[in-house]
């Protein structure tokens, strides 16, 4: 079972990562360090877009409107944060 809780742990980096690499991104996408019209660019964002908009999704919806200001990946970070301590703390009850 210890396995099992090591296995969800990397996933929550994996995904906590994936999330920070899109925020990164969409950073210096808007401050036009980054180019969309290079293709790797694009595809690279493209597919963090798909990868990540049913977890940002939910969260809009349910988010108020700021603007041009999107929240969503900072309430996922904290999610994922909160789902972490919670698995960290129950963690006897893997082994």
């Amino acid at each position: 079972m210890t396995s099992l809780f090591q296995i969800l742990m990397l996933l929550l980096g994996v995904a906590r990562t994936i999330i920070l690499i899109h925020f990164i991104m969409s950073w210096l996408i808007s401050f036009g360090v980054l180019n969309m019209r290079q293709p790797l660019v694009a595809q690279i964002w493209d597919g963090l877009n798909r990868l990540l908009e049913p977890i940002y999704g939910p969260i809009r919806r349910i988010l108020p409107q700021m603007g041009g200001l999107d929240l969503s990946p900072i309430v996922a970070l904290l999610g994922i944060y909160a789902i972490e301590i919670i698995l960290r703390n129950n963690a006897g009850l893997f082994l």
